[in-house]
């Protein structure tokens, strides 16, 4: 293994100052900056990490809290969590993956135990329990999700109020008056998951203001989950011409189930997904949809971090306008075409 003391000699320069181009706690001349890091790239030399942590009081590891509840729509979590680790990485950071659902607890043993210079949470709730120790601590931290109050909290999401909304008005140009919308699993909304409450409260003031009854109804996902909620759906408004879907595994099961009950996709029904762009272009039929910028989502979370940890950072809140794409499953309601 090469030493820095090696580093130091292969540079022609003295262990401190090889330390201090590693550190960045002292200036150091631009070309010397550059002969070290010539000598560390030649030798391939990976500074220690416990020992870098120790001299500089950082693991230059950032923890990432992604709960994976089986309620959830994994693969969506994951890009997020990957674009996470991606853009950490060209900042010199690890990343920590704590997946399980600890709650504050996570929180504790994060902030008490050293184990990285800095958090990301996803998975937020309206009320979460973890935010008043993110209150109270000094280590910087990003949600990816809204909660109810976001005082002191620096967060970055998708409007998801925004796109209920935008769901609500492209169906209502092409004169529809009865939609439901297909939401996620019903511990989602009994947890006050924000994303799920939000784009609820979305569509519903729009709807509201543009003359649209809307239905709601949690979904389980599946074929049989999907079948019972859409009879329901059908036995209570049997006029319904659009849907909205917020349920990744509901998709596919829905499509086939209207396919079954001869209501033709647009001809009869309507319908909008608000989805990765993969799970829309790859249905059964090429869904309209509002994407999940799962990438932007991810990059603009570690530059908030990065931002704090380099001393710049301030709290705000930083939501990514939706943007709907019209594709095969969307047209003029029945009654209007």
């Amino acid at each position: 293994m090469v030493t820095l003391a090696e580093v130091a000699q292969h540079a022609g320069v003295s262990a401190s100052t090889v330390s201090y181009v590693l550190s960045g706690k002292r200036s150091i001349s631009a070309g010397t900056r550059q002969r070290v890091e010539r000598s560390i790239q030649e030798l391939g030399y990976h500074p220690n990490a416990g020992a870098r942590a120790l001299a500089s009081s950082r693991s230059n590891i950032i923890a990432l809290m992604v709960p994976l509840r089986t309620d959830m729509y994994v693969p969506v979590m994951m890009e997020i969590a990957i674009a996470v680790a991606t853009h950490a990485r060209t900042h010199g950071y690890d990343v920590l993956l704590l997946t399980g659902e600890e709650g504050p607890d996570a929180v504790r043993r994060v902030t008490g135990s050293g184990l990285a210079d800095a958090m990301i949470l996803m998975d937020v709730e309206l009320d979460d329990e973890r935010l008043p120790l993110l209150r109270q601590t000094d280590q910087p931290s990003v949600l990816i999700g809204l909660p109810a109050d976001t005082s002191g909290l620096t967060c970055v999401d998708l409007d998801f109020g925004a796109t209920g909304a935008l769901c609500a008005e492209h169906l209502a140009l092409l004169g529809h008056r009865d939609i439901a919308v297909i939401g996620e699993a019903p511990a989602v909304y009994e947890r006050h998951t924000g994303f799920a409450e939000r784009t609820l409260d979305g569509l519903r003031s729009r709807s509201r203001e543009l003359g649209l009854r809307v239905l709601h109804r949690p979904c389980e996902g599946g074929y049989d989950a999907m079948a019972l909620t859409l009879a329901r759906i059908l036995d209570e408004r049997p006029g319904t011409t659009g849907f909205v879907v917020q349920n990744e595994s509901a998709v596919e099961p829905l499509l086939a189930l209207l396919r079954q009950q001869g209501r033709a996709v647009p001809e009869d029904v309507s319908v909008i997904a608000i989805c990765p762009d993969q799970v829309a272009t790859q249905a059964s039929v090429r869904l309209t949809s509002v994407a999940i910028p799962a990438q932007e989502m991810g990059r603009l979370a570690v530059e908030h971090l990065i931002a704090k940890l380099e001393g710049h950072g301030k709290d705000e809140v930083m939501l990514i306008a939706p943007e709907l794409t019209v594709r095969a499953s969307t047209g003029p309601a029945p009654t209007a075409a």
